[in-house]
């Protein structure tokens, strides 16, 4: 309190605060906060409106570094931005909150908050007051969702049957840079997921799926490793390039000999006394080495580093090793190889080593950059996804994508309901508030129409992005859906000549819909109840 000022009180006794540097803060209240919060959403909302659809449109962001980033991902984008404006902050951790919950539907619903609060604008220009506001948003929301439910379907998949889930993939990977081979990108997403998948327990373990790139060769070349690929290679330029039936010794202890854990000080007086300490490291290293492969073991994966004349004497005693090994690559390798990873040396047992069927040495083109893999694992369920791009950027790129499309077909695993794209959802559910709005007599229909009037806002988008007339497109199918009765019907982003979204295989999942919907309309309500700011 004294920092911000002091407590001083009236003739009345009433007490009030004097602020210290008055004239250097700023306070907005009443309508003029309500604005300057809207004016905002607006801003981060219309930035992303473009990047929508199938054909929506990247944003290029360049770091302070000078680092380029090319991506039409919303969170992505989001992220990168310099956002001052602290309803602009929430509007990004709204965007965060989908991809953290869903994965999916990242830009859709920023472009769905900031169309919500163009319309509580003019119902507040027209002295609806903000709670009655929120109040019909609120309403209106459960009707969307009540509706999304009932028009949702069932989606039927097995592990005999994945096209259903596949086209599910190329649905997310249509509005990415990896859609001219969105079929191959979608098979191995779909390949990852079932490789981890648990179907009968409805759960999906993400953290056996790894996502690798490397610089170089074609985005045509990406494929789904069923092991674990390594950015290292073997110790010693003359170790075996392929080990069969390999025994791994993981090891995070220091493969070197040990050394006393207090400070210590060691003084050599003659070149004898050198000559035995050199003499005692060697002896206690081959001893080492001896030990693992005592028990078995034909390779060693190993945390820290070695020497070189370590590194000779492996090579002498015929014991291939990987070193410099990250943490959390050693613990992949560990669960799927089924090995323990040894801390100390001395509780190194044939019982405590990983299996893997082939461990190889790859290496790409005419650069010295090598990868091993290890393949034909013990546990079978761990994957890994190579993807290979022309640069940096476009490998990075291929990694958000692939992440979306697993994600969806993730929550597709846990929950098989979906509802249809291309804005068909959004328009059903736009005519559902619509309808309801003309049920209610209390201030609320107001704002329980605006509310349908933003969720039409998603599929104007999709057709503006797309080269159509927004306002003629929408209107043409808004009409279809009502006289048809047919909620599957949204916008032909692709021209296929039926704006059925079934049969142009346009699917999004049920829980990504309902999540988009109930989020935007949480941080809608609680940002028109905000009417005082001060900085």
């Amino acid at each position: 309190m004294a920092s911000m000022g002091s407590l001083a009180f009236d003739e009345y006794g009433r007490p009030f605060i004097i602020i210290k540097d008055q004239e250097n803060k700023q306070r907005l209240t009443g309508i003029e906060a309500q604005k300057s919060h809207i004016l905002a959403a607006k801003a981060v909302a219309s930035t992303l409106k473009t990047s929508l659809g199938p054909n929506g449109l990247d944003k290029m962001m360049v770091s302070p570094d000078g680092d380029v980033t090319v991506t039409n991902d919303g969170a992505t984008i989001l992220g990168k931005m310099d956002v001052q404006h602290q309803i602009a902050k929430l509007m990004v951790e709204l965007s965060k909150s989908q991809d953290d919950e869903i994965g999916d539907g990242t830009t859709g619903v920023v472009v769905l908050a900031g169309a919500l609060l163009e319309h509580a604008e003019q119902l507040l220009d027209r002295g609806i007051h903000p709670i009655r506001i929120a109040d019909g948003y609120d309403l209106a929301s459960r009707i969307a969702i009540q509706k999304l439910d009932q028009i949702a379907e069932d989606f039927k998949f097995s592990k005999d049957n994945l096209d259903p889930l596949i086209e599910t993939a190329m649905t997310t990977l249509s509005s990415k840079i990896v859609n001219r081979c969105q079929r191959k990108m979608a098979q191995i997403a779909v390949d990852a997921i079932i490789a981890v998948a648990d179907l009968e327990r409805k759960d999906v373990d993400f953290e056996l799926i790894k996502v690798e790139g490397k610089v170089g060769g074609q985005l045509e070349e990406t494929m789904l490793v069923r092991g674990v690929i390594v950015d290292k290679d073997f110790s010693h330029p003359q170790m075996p390039k392929v080990i069969k039936d390999a025994r791994l010794a993981i090891l995070t202890c220091p493969f070197e000999p040990p050394k006393p854990k207090t400070t210590h000080k060691l003084d050599v007086k003659s070149v004898e006394d050198y000559r035995k300490l050199r003499e005692y490291e060697k002896t206690k290293f081959t001893e080492m080495v001896k030990q693992v492969k005592a028990t078995g073991a034909n390779l060693a994966i190993c945390q820290w580093g070695f020497d070189d004349e370590a590194n000779h004497l492996l090579l002498q005693h015929e014991l291939p090793a990987v070193r410099w090994v990250g943490g959390p690559e050693i613990e992949l390798i560990a669960i799927a190889t089924g090995g323990r990873i040894v801390p100390r040396f001395q509780e190194l047992t044939t019982d405590k080593l990983g299996k893997a069927g082939v461990v190889r040495e790859l290496s790409f083109g005419t650069t010295r950059d090598k990868m091993l893999v290890i393949e034909e694992c013990k546990n079978a369920r761990a994957v890994t996804i190579f993807i290979r791009g022309g640069n940096k950027m476009i490998i990075e790129e291929t990694k958000r994508s692939l992440h979306d499309a697993l994600c969806v077909i993730r929550n597709l695993v846990k929950d098989h309901r979906i509802v249809y794209g291309g804005g068909a959802a959004e328009i059903a559910c736009s005519l559902a508030v619509s309808q309801e709005a003309d049920k209610v007599s209390t201030i609320e229909q107001y704002a329980m129409r605006s509310f349908a009037d933003a969720l039409e806002s998603i599929p104007m988008a999709l057709a503006e992005n797309s080269g159509m007339h927004p306002i003629r497109t929408l209107s043409d199918v808004k009409s279809r859906q009502l006289k048809e009765g047919n909620p599957r019907l949204g916008i032909d982003c692709l021209n296929k000549g039926t704006s059925d979204m079934k049969e142009q295989h346009v699917v999004e999942t049920l829980i990504g819909k309902k999540q988009q919907v109930n989020l935007a309309t949480q941080l809608v309500r609680m940002i028109l109840k905000i009417d005082d700011v001060r900085s």
